[in-house]
């Protein structure tokens, strides 16, 4: 069962995404706060797996929440960001604070149960959307100094799974794809940001989109 805890100060917004997570039987909501620093009670109380904080709320922000818990050592709970707004800084915060998901509240109810279950594994999920309109500022967080290795370096299996990692895919969607293992897909991943010296996978998205790859007929 992944447990989940729902900051947002807004009742209505909080009854309608428990709702939404209520119909699903690995989910449970087992807290709800109204501001930043109530979340940050209730996720240190808890340990939920998952806890889904709003950016803009009350005595402290989503942001600062994100920071404060998933600071704390020892912390096993993974942190989804929810705004309205996909700004370019609220993006940069909650990554560099650890956050393991940036969505906005406009996306569909299936969309917010998919990063839940991405995140409790581990996983991290940015709101395609916001990928595809960010991916020039993503990019230049890539070292000018250290420029990403050539595609011909991947293997033709490798290939595949970075055309389909910049669908914005997850690992387990990936596996059903290729109909490989979840580990295999896994060691992939791991080979493709060693051999285009990507940071994560959050670049290789990148790099697939700003090279052309992703649109590119024909990978293997």
């Amino acid at each position: 069962m992944i447990t989940v805890v729902l900051a947002d100060d807004h009742a209505m917004f909080r009854s309608g995404v428990r709702a939404i997570l209520d119909t699903q039987d690995d989910i449970a909501c087992v807290a709800e706060a109204a501001d930043g620093e109530q979340a940050v009670e209730q996720v240190l109380r808890l340990r939920p797996d998952v806890a889904i904080l709003d950016v803009r709320m009350p005595r402290r922000d989503g942001l600062g929440a994100a920071r404060a818990i998933l600071a704390v050592p020892g912390n096993r709970t993974r942190v989804i960001v929810l705004t309205t707004h996909d700004s370019d800084d609220y993006v940069r915060e909650a990554v560099t604070a650890g956050a393991h998901g940036f969505l906005l509240k406009s996306m569909p109810a299936e969309e917010l149960i998919a990063a839940v279950r991405i995140a409790a594994r581990g996983d991290v999920l940015i709101d395609p959307s916001i990928v595809r309109r960010h991916l020039a500022r993503i990019a230049d967080a890539l070292s000018p100094a250290e420029p990403p290795g050539d595609i011909a370096r991947l293997t033709a299996r490798e290939r595949e799974v970075l055309q389909l990692l910049s669908g914005a895919l997850s690992n387990t969607e990936i596996a059903r794809a290729l109909h490989v293992g979840e580990e295999t897909v896994k060691t992939h991943v791991s080979s493709i940001l060693r051999k285009l010296e990507l940071r994560d996978r959050t670049h290789a998205v990148a790099y697939a989109h700003l090279t052309g790859f992703a649109t590119r007929p024909g990978h293997g």
